[in-house]
């Protein structure tokens, strides 16, 4: 993890001190701790120290985004089952054929972690959906349509599930998909719709 060939530390130089500088941009002169924490890892990658510098921002990060309300940062209807991160495949159009399943992309920001057993970390949410029609009354409903936890040594700011829905047996039309979602370690809500179609056979 800490070799460099030729060159590569000084890119990582280069990349830390233009992170650090996005994370800088737009704050004041008394900006607080993010901003603290980048320059404390850009002295930190300057002198070497690779990982520290790396766990610094990761760790000031995590802080900084569990002080932010809990937000679905991409919501996306895809083709089959994710495979990681940003890995997806997004549907051209939300328009399902009867039989056909709806998978649903979902990334998180701002939820909240908890200490516990092993020194590690843990967060968790929950998932209730409902369907409306366009007019907003709804034809469907069940809580609790999902429940996802994540435990480890770090607060993984990478979070992101699959929603998958089978509506097999409900007339063509247009409706809206929604998905609740709550954060039960920080008692945090949101919320994401999604339109979509059911075609005819």
């Amino acid at each position: 993890m800490s070799f460099f060939r030729s060159g590569s530390r000084r890119r990582f130089l280069h990349t830390c001190g233009v992170l650090c500088a996005s994370l800088l941009a737009g704050f004041p002169a008394a900006a607080g701790p993010l901003a603290d924490a980048a320059k404390v890892a850009e002295e930190k990658a300057a002198a070497g120290d690779v990982i520290s510098a790396y766990e610094t921002i990761a760790e000031a990060t995590a802080d900084f985004s569990m002080a932010l309300p809990l937000t679905v940062k991409k919501a996306v209807f895809v083709a089959g089952k994710p495979t990681a991160y940003g890995a997806y495949d997004e549907r051209s159009n939300s328009v399902f054929k009867a039989g056909e399943p709806l998978v649903t992309y979902v990334e998180l920001l701002g939820l909240d972690w908890k200490p516990v057993e092993g020194g590690k970390r843990q967060s968790n949410f929950t998932v209730d959906l409902a369907i409306t029609d366009t007019s907003g009354q709804t034809l469907a409903s069940q809580e609790n349509f999902g429940n996802f936890t994540f435990t480890g040594f770090v607060r993984n700011q990478e979070i992101f599930t699959h929603l998958t829905l089978d509506v097999t047996g409900a007339d063509p039309g247009d409706y809206v998909l929604r998905y609740t979602i709550k954060d039960t370690v920080g008692s945090n809500t949101a919320t994401v719709e999604q339109p979509f179609t059911l075609a005819a056979q």
